[in-house]
């Protein structure tokens, strides 16, 4: 049975919020690492490269927000610092040094790792009947898996 968020248990809201801190910081995390493969991205393939990491970083950037608020609407406070995300993160940080192959097969790995967080969170969310954050998570792992399959050709 739906429930709004406010009526889950404290406990059910913590669990939850804990899942949406842990999708926000990878999706911060690889925001920051498209942007960065977009402004360091070279070769034969630059403008294709250059135009879908900007897509990526675009998107990326409106689902934290998305997700973040999803956490306040359950009355729990979102991280909202870059240290703390990096920690929390399993997608790690990246110099921009790599070729445009590595950048690609670098961002479809985010994708995949972010596609799976959120998949564990809609499971999570729906075991407590929290079917609005289970539909979020739906959503943004259908997201991610595109994105991932988007690069995935990149590489042939």
């Amino acid at each position: 049975m739906t429930q709004p968020a406010i009526e889950l248990s404290p406990d059910a809201r913590k669990e939850i919020a804990e899942a949406l801190n842990q999708s926000v910081a990878e999706t911060a995390v690889t925001t920051m690492l498209a942007q960065n493969f977009h402004w360091n991205v070279t070769g034969m393939a630059f403008g294709e490269l250059h135009r879908l990491f900007q897509e990526i970083y675009e998107d990326h950037f409106q689902a934290q927000d998305d997700l973040a608020e999803r956490i306040r609407a359950l009355n729990v406070h979102a991280e909202g610092q870059l240290a703390g995300m990096l920690q929390r993160s399993k997608v790690k940080e990246h110099d921009g040094h790599q070729s445009d192959r590595e950048m690609v097969e670098i961002l479809m790995r985010a994708q995949e790792t972010i596609a799976a967080t959120l998949g564990g969170l809609g499971e999570l969310a729906a075991g407590h009947g929290d079917t609005l954050t289970e539909d979020l998570a739906i959503e943004r792992g259908r997201t991610h898996e595109k994105f991932a399959w988007m690069l995935r050709a990149h590489l042939g």
